[in-house]
C-alpha cells in the first residue's frame, strides 16, 4: 500500500494539471524539430508544413506551436531536420519543495526515453577519499538515467561527483531501444554542492556533453555558482496556489470515495503554504484519523512543527543558560530528523513573531531570521547559526521587557 503523494504522482507531462503552461514547454523542449530554411532563386513561398516524425497523436496540438514557418517552392523538396541529442541542454530546475520539480523531471525523462525510465533500482557506490576514508552514497538508476545527491557526503562530495560523473560519461550509451545516445544525471540539492564540487561539474558538463546531460535540482539559484548558470537551461517551478492544491485534493478525495468537507480541504491548502507534497501528506494523515468531517480552523501538526512550537514557547516564557541547553538539544533533535535547517529557522521564526506579545519586537524576530538564514546559507555549521538566532531572540526579549529598546 502506498501513500496518496507516491500513488497519485504524475508520470506524464499531459496528465500534470498545475502550471500547463510550464509543461507545454518542456514538450516542446522534447520534441522540437528544426527546420531548415530552403533558398530557391530568390523567390520564396510562405507555407505552414507539418510533419511530425512518429510523435503521437496526443502531441499534436502541443507540437503545432513549435513548427515555424519555412520558405519553399513547389518544385523543390523541403527538408527537415529531426533533433539530434545535442540538441537537449543541461537543465536547472528550482523552486520552492512541494513545487513538482522532481515529478517534471521525471516525466521529461520518460518523454525522452519512455516507460524504461520508470524501471529503478538502487545501489550504494563507494567512494576512496584522498584520505583513504571510504564514503558510502546511495545512487538510484534506470537504464537511462541515474539519481544522486553527493551533498548527503558533505565535504566529500566533490570526489564522488568526479568520479560518478567521469564513469558514466566515458560509457555511451548501449541499450538498443534507447531514443537517445546519451544517458542523464540528476543532481538533487544542487544548491548544497561545495564551491569544489560545483567547479568540478563545470568542466564535465563541457567535456562529456556528447555522452550525458545533467539535470540540477535545487530549491535556489543562490549558492549555484554562474558558471554552472550559465551552462545550464534555467526552469523555476513555482509553488501552486491555494485554489490549486484544493482542486488537487478534491480529485484525490473523489478517487479515494472519501467525502471530506469543503472546510477542511480548504484549511488544508493554506496550512500547506503552497506545498503540494505536504498538503496531501495531511489530507491522508486527516483521513487516518477519521477526521473527514472536520469544520474547525484546528490542523493537526506534524511532529517536527509540534517541536518547534514547543521550542517557541520555551524561548518567549524563559530566557535563562538552562533555557539555551534545552534549545541546543531540541535543534539537535531536529536536525537529526532529516529537518533543513533553512526550514527549521523559517518555521521557528513565524512561531515567535506570531506569539511575541510586544508589538515592537515582531519586526525585530523577522529581521533577526533574515540576517541569520544569509549566514546559514554562507555557513556550514547550521547548529551554530541556529543557537546564535535563538540566543539573539532571548537577549531581545530581556532588553524589550527591562525597557532598554
Amino acid at each position: 500500500m502506498s501513500l496518496w503523494v507516491d500513488k497519485y504522482r504524475p508520470s506524464k507531462l499531459e496528465d500534470l494539471e498545475i502550471h500547463e503552461s510550464l509543461s507545454e514547454r518542456l514538450r516542446t523542449l522534447v520534441n522540437v524539430l528544426l527546420c531548415k530554411y530552403v533558398y530557391l532563386n530568390d523567390q520564396y513561398r510562405d507555407a505552414f508544413a507539418l510533419t511530425f516524425c512518429g510523435i503521437r497523436e496526443k502531441s499534436i496540438r502541443a507540437n503545432l506551436m513549435i513548427l515555424s514557418f519555412i520558405l519553399f517552392d513547389f518544385n523543390a523538396s523541403v527538408t527537415f531536420l529531426q533533433s539530434s541529442s545535442s540538441d537537449f541542454p543541461h537543465l536547472l530546475v528550482y523552486g520552492p519543495s512541494g513545487s513538482g520539480k522532481k515529478t517534471r523531471i521525471v516525466c521529461v525523462l520518460r518523454e525522452l526515453f519512455g516507460d524504461g525510465v520508470l524501471k529503478i533500482k538502487n545501489d550504494v557506490r563507494i567512494f576512496l577519499t584522498p584520505s583513504r576514508v571510504k564514503k558510502q552514497l546511495v545512487v538510484v538508476s534506470s537504464n537511462y538515467h541515474i539519481e544522486v545527491t553527493p551533498s548527503d557526503l558533505g565535504n566529500y562530495d566533490r570526489q564522488a561527483t568526479q568520479d560518478l560523473l567521469k564513469d558514466i560519461a566515458q560509457t555511451q550509451q548501449i541499450a538498443p531501444d534507447a531514443r537517445h545516445r546519451f544517458k542523464v544525471v540528476i543532481i538533487n540539492e544542487a544548491d548544497l554542492l561545495s564551491r569544489e564540487a560545483q567547479a568540478s561539474l563545470r568542466r564535465t558538463m563541457e567535456k562529456y556533453m556528447k555522452n550525458l546531460r545533467i539535470i540540477l535540482c535545487c530549491n535556489s539559484t543562490s549558492k549555484v555558482i554562474a558558471p554552472i548558470r550559465s551552462r545550464c537551461l534555467l526552469i523555476r517551478v513555482p509553488a501552486p496556489t491555494n485554489d490549486q492544491i484544493v482542486h488537487v485534493l478534491k480529485d484525490i478525495s473523489k478517487k479515494e470515495s472519501v467525502n471530506l468537507s469543503e472546510t477542511l480541504i480548504t484549511r488544508v491548502a493554506e496550512h500547506s503554504h503552497g506545498n503540494l507534497r505536504k498538503a496531501i501528506l495531511s489530507l491522508e494523515a486527516a483521513v487516518a484519523r477519521n477526521e473527514t468531517s472536520k469544520t474547525d480552523d484546528k490542523i493537526g501538526l506534524t511532529d517536527w512543527e509540534a517541536a518547534i512550537e514547543d521550542l517557541a514557547k520555551i524561548i518567549l516564557l524563559d530566557q535563562s543558560q538552562q533555557t539555551m541547553l534545552q534549545v541546543r538539544t531540541k535543534f539537535y533533535e531536529l536536525i537529526s530528523a532529516c529537518i533543513p535547517a533553512s526550514t527549521i529557522l523559517k518555521t521557528l521564526a513565524l512561531s515567535l513573531a506570531k506569539r511575541a506579545k510586544i508589538p515592537a519586537l515582531k519586526p525585530r524576530i523577522l529581521m533577526e531570521a533574515a540576517f541569520y538564514e544569509h549566514r546559514l546559507r554562507l555557513g556550514n555549521k547550521a547548529i551554530f547559526h541556529l543557537e546564535a538566532f535563538s540566543f539573539k531572540i532571548m537577549r531581545l526579549i530581556l532588553l524589550f521587557e527591562s525597557g532598554m529598546q
